[in-house]
């Protein structure tokens, strides 16, 4: 940051005196400020003031950087350095708040909420307004107003009461008296002197206030114990019946402290357990397996249209539990795949007038993946989805359930959440597993404040869900992250943690920064860590078998993942009838028959068996097949796609006769009705094309067409993660509004010989003025002053170097869109020269 010898005497003038590297990390930090871009650096000033910004930007803190605003907040304004950090460290002094101060105030003076030299440090006034005491809403410290703010409305007579019961001399105004009672609260030896001599039963009662709320409630006659307080000014009246604690009274009894607990430093993140790399590794890889496997035959489960969804959208209760039950899964978990699947854009709903969720064309490009690939496309998509499973079951703001894939499950700090957790996982050596308790503190203390509209767990729930989503997903494994979890993440392996101090009783190695990226990769360098994610897990994945183990009690034994035709066959020709590392199927005389129905042959599917087994086909399985085909299709039943009827049969002949019939497979069932394989549609075009002018009816006489079911979605996109406030700017748009913003800032800066007219205005010029100052410009090679109205009628000032004049146009460099730009001559309102500095 670049200094000036003149302290600032405004957020904007401090601002003016920053590089452009200390702006861009400003906007970077609050990206709500260029949106849209401001015009010049007191606009952005004014908008890094508002009270919207300051609150998203005090919500961002962490809690050391938010306990300094508050404490800047009860200071002097403005406060010094010295003062600050007494607030901070107390009277005793503490080494930790001396050494993180400084990086606390520079996180401060980054975002804009702190502005000013060490000796004059002034918290923005918004910011002032969120965090400092009053009676509606109660400083964070738990400090009451001061002496000055707290004898606002109070009598003369009754200052001067209080300053001769409390031993100093009577002053000749309310001024000095204030004064003089603030001097002697804020006097530590006088102070200890005055509490020394009031009774046990007065000081436990400001014991009680000091670390607040320091408002109480007193009676028309207060007690003996109160009114010796009172009658000192270590209780001043606020309201009829309340009392409340002076801020300086209750800093001299905290020893100085604004906070009851300050904490400089973050909470470390502790290994409670540390395991092998590889054992990690498999661990996560054997879940990894268990996740495509889950999704697959939720997919297949719903193949041929899932549920129904509901009215207000989503699955229903019902539904949700059949799944689970399919799945062998808890209910949230099983809503946690659903999820999954529908953030991956495999599921949606089908859009019929009888809507249902089924698979989208993508979930068939997804099956012809290699398995890795298909785990890095969830895994990507848990990472970035906003959507939270965890919350199924719950109720919102209107008492009403919220279901899986229904509305209502956006959580915008999902992603965010689950960037810190894995960041935090990934600072730590590979193999250690951090506690859930450790982390959670940690998260509370990167992002200790709360909005009143958010669930005050709500963080906390979330990093708690990212744990254990992690954990099934297979990016962790035993709670350590896994070798893909860290490439998937970008991350590099932190096998030499650093040994950073944390306080007093650490005996594990403690984390409080991280080697991995702070912000989520960018798309390119997401690409790249996907396919070595891709390549770390593939090995650890098990390879496709091409067969089975065949027992005699009509059993086979998957040994391990099936390759897919095999597997395709096997799931019509025999029930599963058990999962897990190996998968049992069992024949039944009804699994056979449904091979039969499919277009198997009863030598098919003995060869098919004799192909795919290591072990010999059992007699009673090969008895089996040959029983139930000996019965199947001894009575027939049939269906057909369409009919034609017609009462001369001589119509019908021709129909059979013409070649052009021979595509719909007609056949005769009666002399008068014609069966065909072609689906009612396509009967009707091709007996058109013939020349006939068939109509189409149904049983009852109406037109009626039978629709096909919809096994496949029309193409879906997945869902779009609800962004939590405007997104970071990247280098190319930080580095086009810094250079607006400057060049608009250069336009209202820069010094005239013109003065303005009031309210900064440019002072109007006709035409022929206008004409000439261009053109003399141009002969001097001089700057100018210009008022612009565009065709849109939108009026701005600029500061140009003009180049030439003709035709009615001036071209001119502009300082304010640092460009060479033409400009109508009739469209300058007015034009003053700068000054030559």
């Amino acid at each position: 940051m670049s200094t000036s010898a003149t302290p600032p005497r405004s957020l904007a003038e401090a601002l003016r005196v920053r590089d452009d590297a200390s702006l861009g990390a400003l906007l970077r930090a609050r990206p709500d400020l260029i949106t849209p871009v401001p015009t010049d650096l007191t606009q952005l000033a004014t908008r890094a003031g508002t009270r919207a910004s300051v609150v998203r930007a005090l919500e961002r803190l962490d809690r050391f950087a938010l306990q300094t605003a508050e404490a800047l907040a009860v200071a002097g304004d403005p406060a010094s350095y010295e003062e600050l950090l007494g607030l901070l460290a107390g009277d005793a002094g503490s080494p930790a708040v001396a050494g993180a101060l400084s990086r606390a105030l520079g996180t401060l003076r980054e975002q804009a909420l702190v502005w000013g030299e060490d000796e004059r440090l002034r918290l923005v006034r918004t910011a002032r307004e969120l965090l400092a005491p009053s009676p509606q809403h109660p400083s964070p410290t738990g400090l009451g107003p001061t002496v000055q703010e707290a004898t606002a409305g109070m009598s003369p007579g009754r200052i001067q009461e209080i300053v001769a019961a409390a031993g100093l001399a009577s002053t000749h105004d309310p001024v000095s008296a204030v004064a003089a009672l603030t001097g002697l609260f804020t006097d530590r030896e006088r102070m200890a002197a005055l509490l020394a001599g009031l009774p046990e039963e007065s000081l436990e009662v400001l014991r009680r206030l000091v670390w607040g709320p320091p408002y109480g409630q007193v009676t028309a006659d207060p007690a003996v114990r109160l009114r010796r307080l009172i009658d000192l000014g270590l209780l001043l009246p606020t309201a009829p019946g309340t009392v409340v604690l002076p801020r300086e009274v209750a800093l001299h009894l905290r020893d100085g402290l604004a906070h009851r607990t300050t904490e400089p430093l973050p909470p470390a993140v502790e290994p409670v357990a540390t395991h092998r790399p590889q054992v990690v590794d498999t661990t996560a890889a054997g879940q990894a397996y268990t996740t495509l496997a889950t999704v697959e035959e939720l997919l297949k489960d719903w193949d041929e249209g899932g549920p129904a969804v509901l009215r207000a959208g989503g699955l229903s209760v019902r539904d949700l539990k059949r799944t689970a039950v399919a799945l062998d899964v808890s209910e949230p978990v099983a809503a946690f795949w659903v999820e999954l699947a529908h953030a991956a854009g495999l599921i949606a709903s089908d859009g019929e007038a009888d809507e249902r969720y089924a698979a989208t064309p993508a979930y068939d490009e997804w099956l012809e993946r290699p398995a890795a690939e298909r785990w890095v496309r969830l895994a990507e998509a848990w990472l970035t989805a906003t959507r939270t499973a965890g919350l199924v079951g719950g109720r919102d703001a209107k008492d009403r359930t919220l279901s899986a894939l229904g509305p209502g499950l956006d959580r915008s700090a999902a992603p965010e959440v689950r960037h810190r957790v894995l960041t935090l996982l990934a600072g730590l050596p590979e193999g250690a597993s951090p506690s859930a308790e450790s982390v959670l503190a940690r998260l509370r203390w990167e992002r200790p404040l709360r909005g009143p509209q958010r669930d005050d767990d709500l963080r906390s729930r979330l990093a708690e869900w990212t744990l254990s989503e992690a954990e099934l997903l297979g990016v962790t494994g035993r709670g350590a992250l896994s070798a893909q979890g860290r490439a998937l993440w970008g991350a590099a392996p932190a096998r030499t943690p650093r040994k950073e101090p944390s306080g007093p009783g650490d005996k594990l190695p403690v984390h409080h920064h991280t080697a991995p990226p702070v912000e989520p990769l960018s798309a390119p360098e997401q690409a790249v860590a996907s396919a070595a994610a891709a390549r770390l897990l593939a090995p650890l994945l098990p390879e496709p078998l091409d067969h089975v183990l065949l027992q005699a009690d009509l059993t086979a034994v998957a040994p391990g993942p099936l390759q897919r035709p095999l597997a395709d066959v096997l799931d019509v020709l025999a029930d599963v009838e058990s999962k897990g590392g190996a998968t049992v199927y069992r024949f039944t005389p009804g699994s056979v028959r449904r091979a039969l129905d499919a277009g198997q042959s009863a030598s098919d599917l003995h060869a098919f068996l004799a192909a795919h087994s290591r072990t010999p086909v059992p007699q009673p399985l090969a008895y089996l097949i040959d029983d139930v085909a000996r019965k199947h299709g001894h009575l027939r039943v049939g269906a057909a796609s369409a009919y034609v009827r017609c009462d001369d049969d001589a119509v019908l002949n021709e129909i059979l006769a013409d070649k052009r019939a021979a595509g719909l497979g007609l056949r005769r069932l009666a002399p008068t009705v014609l069966a065909a394989q072609a689906d009612p549609a396509g009967l009707l075009d091709g007996l058109r094309q013939m020349g006939f002018a068939p109509a189409a009816e149904s049983a009852e006489g109406d037109v009626l067409i039978a629709r096909a079911h919809a096994h496949r979605t029309p193409p879906r996109t997945a869902p779009e993660p609800v962004p939590d406030g405007p997104p970071v700017p990247d280098a190319t748009l930080l580095s086009a509004a810094i250079r607006a913003i400057r060049a608009g800032d250069l336009a209202s800066t820069a010094p005239r010989k013109q003065a303005p007219m009031a309210g900064g205005e440019l002072p109007r010029t006709s035409s022929a003025e206008t004409l000439a100052t261009v053109q003399a410009a141009v002969l001097t090679s001089e700057a100018l002053w210009i008022g612009y109205v565009n065709a849109e009628g939108s009026a701005s000032q600029r500061v140009i170097a003009p180049i030439r004049v003709e035709g009615g146009f001036v071209t001119a460099y502009d300082h304010t869109a640092d460009e060479v730009r033409t400009y109508p001559l009739h469209r300058i309102t007015g034009v003053a020269e700068l000054a030559e500095d």
